[in-house]
């Protein structure tokens, strides 16, 4: 069963494969999932590495008070393409979709690649959105300088993944310094979060880091002041380069508010998954 619609000359059609929906785009099949029936809709976004997956405690959590979509990312979990996606890109097709689900407005969250995603979507497409929460994330980079050199280190760890493989890639990025404190998490929690990255393609991760790197994307750091939807930015107390990211984009953005988050590294929502929910849902009633 399928419908199909046009954009341009972006063929759009929603698939259902194994019981599970895709909506296609063009060349490219987004696998999302839709949970919950509340008036208001929450759109979470992973981050680099992850899945869907990485957001089920607050689907359980939330799925009583709010719509939630989860969408797998290009490059990652179950989403397939056939041409890589350049950050617009992405954000075009993410709002085809909301099209499609007839969304006019969500609430979108995303988590460090999801958080770049989230903000470059509300900074092309504002109207589309209600608040947008930030984990861990950042606008890009401010010179081209800077972007010169994350787009070479990225190209090297892609090559790597190439290389190397996905076991080896995720052995070296598991221990890299950002995730030091996941150390300490649960052994089953971080046999999870391994799982999740075990499933990814290195042609997969490849793409992502070439076409949706941070040095690729557009730098929003000289149009964050033009944001007046509110913005709820997130760091862990142990994550100083994020913070102060974060200090930076709070200055620049008069309708946000920032929390840095005890106890927490990189990743929040992993490793303070209960004072992660209760602060994002705080900050949605905060704004009915």
């Amino acid at each position: 069963m399928a419908s199909k619609q046009m954009a341009g000359n972006r063929e759009r059609t929603v698939e259902l494969k194994d019981d599970s929906v895709y909506f296609k785009v063009y060349d490219a099949s987004y696998w999302y999932e839709i949970d919950g029936e509340g008036e208001d809709t929450v759109v979470l976004l992973h981050g680099f590495t992850g899945t869907s997956a990485t957001w089920t405690t607050f689907i359980k959590d939330w799925q009583d008070y709010y719509q939630i979509i989860t969408i797998d990312l290009p490059g990652h979990g179950k989403t397939t393409l056939d041409t890589p996606r350049t950050m617009e890109e992405c954000c075009s097709d993410i709002v085809h979709l909301f099209d499609h689900l007839k969304l006019e407005k969500v609430h979108l969250a995303g988590y460090s690649m999801g958080g770049r995603t989230a903000l470059s979507i509300a900074m092309l497409y504002p109207a589309r959105i209600n608040s947008l929460t930030l984990e861990s994330a950042s606008p890009g980079l401010n010179s081209d300088n800077e972007r010169e050199i994350r787009v070479n280190h990225d190209e090297k760890l892609a090559g790597r993944i190439e290389q190397s493989g996905i076991k080896s890639f995720v052995e070296f990025w598991e221990n890299i310094p950002l995730f030091k404190t996941q150390k300490s998490l649960p052994i089953d929690v971080q046999n999870q979060i391994r799982d999740e990255r075990l499933e990814q393609s290195a042609e997969g991760l490849a793409y992502s880091l070439r076409y949706m790197g941070t040095g690729k994307q557009p730098s929003w750091w000289d149009q964050l002041q033009g944001i007046t939807i509110p913005v709820l930015l997130l760091a862990g107390e142990y994550d100083q380069k994020f913070i102060d990211i974060n200090k930076s984009m709070s200055e620049r953005i008069s309708s946000s508010k920032l929390v840095i988050v005890e106890n927490a590294g990189h990743a929040i929502h992993v490793e303070q998954p209960g004072i992660f929910g209760k602060i994002v849902n705080e900050f949605y009633n905060s704004i009915q």
